[in-house]
């Protein structure tokens, strides 16, 4: 059923290759972003996974490191920490890639809702709850729809109650969607689809 095992074998078989054939040009990314700011290469956060087990995800690190922190984890449409280099990974989406990690760990899958952080979850549980009975994803339909979500969030007044009350409930319907309809086939399209909005640009 590709549900379970075939969807793990599929996701572990693509990872671990992508790891392998991308390993240089992971090693220059991380080397640009220690030579572009201080700080870490990777950006890990809690984010909530299969079966509402909670896990660190990975990605090239984009923003300068904070002094201090204030606590909040969502900086909705604020772009005054994002690096030089970090500004290229966004856009071209390359700061994603470590998350290849987590999908080799078993902890994401290629394809699957992405992974929100505990306070966006608690919001709808009830809705994640059944949603997260299918791994995160790196990728689904959602982030095709909103691939341009920073550019939104970041022309309204209150970019976290445009988040919270407009865009998340729209990615929970695509997500329910998703996870309803699970299939190679789809997968496969929602990969390509992906690749397709990255080159474009």
């Amino acid at each position: 059923m590709y549900k379970n095992s075939l969807k793990r074998f599929f996701d572990f078989i693509i990872s671990a290759s992508a790891l392998i054939v991308l390993s240089l040009f992971l090693a220059f990314v991380a080397v640009c972003i220690k030579i572009d700011s201080r700080g870490p290469v990777f950006f890990l956060q809690r984010r909530g996974g299969r079966n509402g087990v909670y896990f660190k995800i990975y990605k090239f690190r984009s923003m300068a490191v904070k002094e201090k922190t204030d606590g909040k984890d969502f900086e909705p449409g604020s772009d005054s920490r994002i690096t030089r280099i970090g500004r290229i990974l966004r856009k071209t989406k390359i700061d994603e890639l470590p998350q290849l990690i987590n999908v080799l760990k078993g902890e994401m899958s290629l394809v699957g809702p992405r992974p929100e952080v505990e306070q966006y979850i608690k919001l709808y549980q009830d809705r994640w709850d059944k949603i997260l009975r299918s791994s995160p994803g790196i990728t689904d339909p959602a982030s095709i729809t909103f691939r341009n979500e920073e550019d939104l969030l970041a022309a309204t007044k209150d970019p976290e109650e445009e988040y919270r009350k407009v865009i998340l409930p729209r990615k929970l319907e695509i997500y329910e969607d998703y996870v309803n309809n699970i299939s190679f086939i789809n997968d496969v399209k929602i990969l390509i689809g992906t690749i397709f909005v990255v080159l474009k640009g």
